[in-house]
């Protein structure tokens, strides 16, 4: 299977250096990855490093926790895109659906994608902290603010993407939106079922792993 161009090759570590970020960036062009996903001081430094490339820049806001205002994600956004960012991966205010302030999460999600005109926006759930009537309930706010991918975890929180998840997000949006898996991805035959379900993009480090693992098994990269 060919698998790179589903990969947001993915670095989002507290200690993640410079020479890390180019080094990621350098990768994903040598595997012609998807996108790279890097914090927002790195966005300008990871579109520098891909000029004349079709890797995308994808940057995180309100990331990992969500909790911040809707104002602080809205700048954030839109300080990424301007910095040269062209997907969004924005965190959802996890405790505010959690208490059923569902105006609150889907207002702060349209806001975020008026912000970035047409540019990609990704909703993180962070499933493992979510019932499944919650994680339904954030793909149907999603789907009703514009969003253009649900996405299941942050990789910071006590667990990342399951199957059964996946399936009840690509149930739910019901082709409306996309799905990326993030959080776990670290081997072939996950990543492989995972694509199969319906999952358009992967968010992980492992990127090289899968690419070289498919490589051995004489599968086209």
């Amino acid at each position: 299977m060919k698998i790179n161009p589903y990969i947001d090759h993915t670095l989002l570590k507290a200690t993640a250096t410079k020479t890390q970020i180019i080094s990621l960036c350098e990768e994903a062009k040598m595997y012609n990855f998807y996108a790279v996903c890097v914090n927002g001081c790195y966005v300008a430094l990871a579109k520098n490093q891909l000029e004349n490339s079709k890797v995308k820049v994808a940057a995180v806001i309100g990331f990992p926790l969500g909790a911040m205002t809707t104002e602080t994600k809205v700048f954030e956004a839109k300080n990424c895109i301007d910095k040269g960012a062209s997907e969004i991966d924005m965190v959802i205010n996890i405790g505010k659906l959690i208490d059923g302030d569902f105006t609150y999460v889907e207002n702060e999600i349209k806001q975020i994608k008026e912000a970035i005109w047409g540019n990609t926006l990704k909703v993180i759930f962070e499933n493992c902290y979510l019932t499944k009537t919650q994680i339904k309930k954030a793909c149907e706010l999603a789907v009703n603010a514009g969003a253009d991918f649900v996405k299941t975890s942050t990789g910071f929180g006590t667990s990342g993407a399951t199957f059964e998840d996946v399936q009840l997000m690509k149930e739910t949006v019901n082709n409306k939106a996309q799905i990326k898996a993030a959080g776990g991805v670290r081997d072939m035959a996950t990543a492989q079922k995972y694509i199969e379900m319906g999952v358009t993009r992967l968010g992980t480090s492992s990127g090289v792993a899968l690419v070289k693992t498919g490589i051995s098994n004489k599968n086209e990269y």
